[in-house]
């Protein structure tokens, strides 16, 4: 259904579309990156009061146990921050598949597990005296075949290049699970590199980032419990560290009428195409306006002017 509106200064009819289809959907409001964080946090908070108001009243039903205690306290969830950033890279064209990793100024909030494999005592110790769980040569990496340590608690393995022959052949138990160690992502340590600082950055929860098929990078950014200061240095820093990656040549192109190869993008191609902020528990997610998280933007971070 579709109606007719004439305009009185021009005396001119304008077509004025009142139908939602797939062809023609709904505009998805966007919103500055300082209101999304404010939207997601009280969205946030709304969850949280509800699963304490259902504590509450399920509370009273709960028995006390053998000994005459009561259940521990509740403690409620701490909601991850997650975003969502579409960049204009096809990853199966040479040079636009990034990975990398971020040491995020306030941490992701999560909670790390660190093993190390490395062929040098003394390094070993090292690691250990520097918070990691596990750390050791030929026998851990044995160990950890044969299912002795058990890989579901470890969040990042590390490993000194002199031990890589050493973890080759766990590779086909440690890649699937993402914990192989990569140059890539700060996890494969270089000669020389200092290995308790690597250590402690894995623990303070240094992020990991890849794109997917699409050229979308998904990153839990901090938890609910930061705070929107927080939560704001550390987006600001993760867009900041994206387009500083952003390689010399992108752009995914369009294709050619009747098939063919795709055209290169050209030279005035947006490298940042649309992001999206949500939570752990939140339905959909808030769309956020592109020129508020482009660092060359003058409304980088701050709201837009109306």
């Amino acid at each position: 259904m579709w109606t007719r509106r004439l305009l009185s200064a021009t005396g001119t009819g304008a077509a004025i579309r009142t139908y939602v289809s797939r062809a023609h959907p709904k505009p998805i409001p966007e919103f500055p990156i300082s209101q999304a964080i404010e939207t997601v946090l009280k969205d946030a908070e709304q969850r949280r009061i509800k699963r304490e108001e259902r504590w509450e009243t399920k509370k009273l039903r709960i028995q006390p146990t053998q000994d005459g205690e009561e259940a521990t306290p509740y403690r409620n969830q701490d909601e991850t921050m997650e975003v969502a950033l579409n960049l204009n890279l096809d990853p199966r064209r040479p040079g636009q598949a990034l990975r990398g990793s971020l040491s995020l100024p306030h941490g992701t909030g999560k909670k790390m597990t660190v093993l190390v494999f490395t062929a040098d005592d003394a390094q070993q110790q090292m690691a250990l005296d520097s918070g990691a769980a596990y750390a050791g040569g030929k026998s851990l990496v044995q160990d950890v075949m044969e299912g002795r340590v058990p890989l579901d608690n470890i969040q990042r393995i590390l490993a000194t290049a002199d031990a890589m022959p050493l973890v080759k052949p766990a590779a086909r138990l440690l890649g699937p699970k993402g914990l192989m160690p990569n140059a890539k992502v700060g996890t494969l340590l270089k000669e020389g590199q200092d290995i308790s600082k690597a250590v402690q950055e894995q623990l303070a929860g240094q992020a990991q980032y890849r794109t997917d098929k699409n050229g979308i990078v998904h990153l839990g950014i901090g938890r609910y419990s930061m705070g929107h200061e927080k939560l704001q240095e550390n987006l600001r820093f993760f867009f900041s560290s994206l387009w500083e990656a952003k390689p010399e040549s992108y752009g995914k192109g369009k294709k050619k009428a009747g098939g063919g190869k795709q055209k290169k993008a050209g030279a005035k191609a947006k490298y940042f195409l649309r992001a999206f902020l949500t939570s752990s528990q939140q339905k959909g997610s808030i769309k956020v306006d592109v020129r508020t998280i482009e660092p060359t933007s003058p409304f980088f971070m701050i709201e837009v002017p109306k």
